[in-house]
């Protein structure tokens, strides 16, 4: 009976111990599933850390469009080109039988201006396949003529009918009219155009070229005027306009 008991005793033993390592197995399960839990935490917030960092570093050239077209803005008006000429007339006046001639020479600058004011986000597009910005302007404009007076000069006289009428005063008059818009028209030929609009392109491609490049963006900037003639194998570029893009992260 003796032998019994120890063997119960035994045979007891030997059951108790197999629940205790089962209670430790489980607590250390439930330790290493909770640090598991931490460390994934750990990673979705670095990980949402470093996205939040990403978009906020990294340059948007939507957003630099948009401020630099701001800033042409602000402008108002871009003068890149101006161009000197002089104008030769000659006016004749006949009264009483008489007449009589004067040679007017005036020299003049012209200005060619851009309206920037008139510059919208829908004048702006952005083609992020290409990487490609396109920018349409407004025609350009002809300002002036500033006549230069000090170095006008006349050649002739009235004669007799300034004795007796204002011949003289008429011809200078109609050879003021007639050389600003001999000026005009010299400022308007195509090849003094086509030099302006290159001029202006390239000041406008510089506002928009140089923010990009400081933010590490490297963009091909696009100018054209709205009412320069397109080659018939191209066409303009269809990209949507920073405008509707700023709308749609609205």
């Amino acid at each position: 009976m003796a032998d019994r008991g120890v063997e119960a005793e035994r045979t007891t033993g030997a059951v108790v111990a197999p629940a205790r390592g089962g209670g430790i197995g489980a607590f250390l399960a439930k330790t290493a599933g909770v640090l598991v839990l931490l460390v994934l935490a750990v990673l979705i917030a670095l990980w949402g850390v470093q996205r939040y960092v990403t978009e906020r570093l990294t340059p948007d050239p939507v957003t630099v469009a948009s401020a630099s077209l701001q800033g042409l803005r602000e402008q108002n008006r871009l003068s890149a080109f101006a161009a000197r000429y002089v104008a030769v007339v000659t006016s004749t006046q006949s009264q009483l039988g008489f007449q009589t001639q004067k040679t007017l020479i005036m020299p003049g600058t012209v200005r060619y201006e851009v309206d920037l004011a008139k510059l919208t986000q829908r004048d702006v597009a952005w083609n992020p396949e290409t990487h490609t910005l396109s920018v349409r302007l407004p025609p350009v404009e002809v300002d002036g003529p500033q006549v230069d007076l000090n170095a006008t000069r006349e050649y002739g006289s009235g004669g007799v009918l300034s004795t007796f009428t204002n011949a003289e005063a008429q011809l200078d008059a109609a050879n003021r009219r007639a050389g600003q818009a001999e000026l005009l028209r010299q400022a308007r030929e195509p090849t003094a155009m086509a030099l302006a609009r290159d001029a202006s392109r390239r000041a406008v491609e510089r506002s928009f070229t140089m923010p990009l490049r400081a933010v590490g963006v490297d963009a091909k900037v696009v100018v054209r005027f709205a009412d320069e003639p397109v080659a018939n194998d191209e066409r303009w570029d269809v990209s949507r306009s920073i405008d509707e893009v700023l709308a749609n992260r609205r």
